[in-house]
């Protein structure tokens, strides 16, 4: 078999990721905070951008100026930079890049909240700061008539206490890092879990809930037995089997159960060290008159724009040489097109997603209107091709962005959804059916709590056909426990 070379002429097409396409898809999917580290990280890195301030008035001018010195250097050199066409692959870079307007607004409406310096809240008046577990119960110990050994000890105890207040680390341990022996570590157990909150340092459960009983005062002995030897019971509402088990009355075991049931499982977690992070919304979906308005939230954004001051560096080159005027050339030159880049694609990105957010109020209007019981079923595609882009693109936008609209804050991959189908033929969103699930169970008799077969029955007499284990599925999504501990007795 002999071995030969050819050429062959070859006509393909292939699809090439730019880098314009890279960024913007990469800007594309980030959230509002991962956006604003991407812009500051940027800034810093490329000196030709700069945050514009907003009180300035000649921010037409400086861009108009801008323009020209790109376009000047375009001609000092032929392979300077071009104008940025492909962003995010389908339909992009079809409209010339409006400088004015992006300093005007990131989006394309200019629409714009009306409102007073009163109005705006200070850090002063928001940021509190609340003592954690550690330094609760440390200030207590130095004002307990503890020997210093004794805190040292209480020291090591504490900091081996989990979120939820309870004593991770064994008495061996302790005592072995110490130096002394495990009864000496116990008796100051005792006295720290006589510190608030009651329960605090406890080894488990059924050891916590009896320190909160006896710093309660409770005199009950039924109580202390429920605790030591029937806690399984108690899980289940087994209380007619507790009453037999320690021969009283159905009646007395309410009452201790009553008791019990108002003691905290987690004395710890109200001291948390995790911090609520308070959601900032993406797009604000605001009612006028019959009509809902789309606003971008583009507070706390920075406004970019390309310095001018590049201009002066640009006017000193000629004292050195050639070879280093053409590579500040060419630098200048980079930068302004990574900086003319990612201006372009923030705008691209702001206008992505406002068109999908109109697109969702316009498929979503009853629910806007009515409420969750008329969210409609949606996916991707039908806003896709809606908006004539790719569902990878929809899956995008709407990855970690927030709507806030007078319905609440919604996470826009909420209004996406399974569709269930009625008995007459029509479907509904799999979230509206976990909505009528709710409210039959809050409506429901605590004595006599709903089983899944008698809520499947509910929902067909509404037109909704589903199986039971749907039901259960449904139920344990939405964090509801089954009957027999749904269960109330008093």
């Amino acid at each position: 078999m002999a071995f030969e070379l050819k050429q062959n002429l070859k006509l393909s097409q292939q699809l090439i990721m730019t880098p314009q396409l890279q960024q913007a898809i990469k800007l594309l999917q980030l959230s509002r905070l991962e956006l604003v580290d991407t812009i500051n990280q940027e800034m810093e890195e490329n000196p030709l951008l700069e945050e514009a301030s907003t009180d300035e008035s000649n921010e037409e001018e400086v861009h108009t100026q801008a323009e020209e010195d790109i376009q000047s250097i375009e001609r000092e050199d032929t392979k300077a930079v071009e104008r940025t066409v492909e962003l995010t692959g389908e339909g992009d870079g079809r409209e010339d890049f409006d400088w004015n307007n992006y300093l005007e607004d990131y989006g394309p409406v200019g629409v714009s909240y009306d409102r007073k310096d009163s109005d705006l809240l200070t850090l002063d008046n928001i940021l509190t700061e609340s003592p954690s577990l550690t330094e609760h119960l440390m200030w207590q110990m130095k004002l307990s008539p503890l020997s210093g050994e004794e805190v040292r000890i209480g020291s090591q105890i504490v900091g081996n206490l989990d979120n939820n207040g309870y004593l991770c680390a064994s008495l061996a341990e302790i005592a072995q890092l110490e130096n002394v022996s495990e009864e000496y570590v116990e008796a100051v157990l005792k006295k720290v879990q006589e510190f608030d909150p009651p329960g605090i340092a406890a080894r488990n459960l059924q050891e916590c809930l009896l320190i909160q009983a006896r710093m309660l005062g409770v005199k009950n002995p039924i109580v202390e037995k429920i605790i030591k030897d029937h806690l399984k019971d108690l899980e289940l509402k087994n209380y007619v089997h507790i009453a037999r088990k320690l021969k009283v009355p159905i009646r007395d075991v309410e009452i201790a159960v009553l008791l019990i049931s108002n003691m905290d499982p987690k004395p710890g977690s109200m001291y948390s060290a995790e911090k609520v992070q308070a959601i900032i919304p993406d797009v604000y979906v605001v009612k006028s008159g019959d009509e809902y308005k789309i606003i971008l939230n583009d507070d706390g954004l920075p406004r970019l724009r390309i310095s001018n001051f590049y201009r002066e560096i640009m006017a000193g080159l000629g004292i050195h040489d050639q070879s280093e005027e053409e590579n500040g050339k060419k630098y200048i030159r980079d930068k302004v097109q990574s900086a003319t880049w990612l201006i372009k694609s923030i705008q691209q990105r702001q206008k992505t997603i406002y068109k999908v957010a109109e697109s969702i109020v316009k498929h979503q209007r009853d629910f806007f209107d009515k409420g969750i019981n008329y969210l409609k079923p949606l996916v991707l595609r039908n806003i896709a091709d809606d908006v004539e882009m790719h569902e990878s693109t929809i899956s995008r936008v709407v990855t970690n962005k927030y709507m806030h609209s007078h319905r609440g804050i919604f996470e826009m991959k909420y209004f996406f959804g399974s569709s269930v189908q009625r008995t007459s033929g029509e479907t509904i969103a799999s979230k509206s059916v976990k909505e009528e699930i709710k409210q039959l169970i809050v409506k429901e008799d605590p004595k006599k709590p709903y089983s899944d077969c008698e809520i499947v029955d509910l929902l067909k007499s509404r037109g909704i056909n589903i199986a039971r284990r749907t039901v259960a599925k449904y139920r344990e999504m939405i964090g509801i426990l089954p009957s027999s501990k749904r269960k109330k007795y008093f």
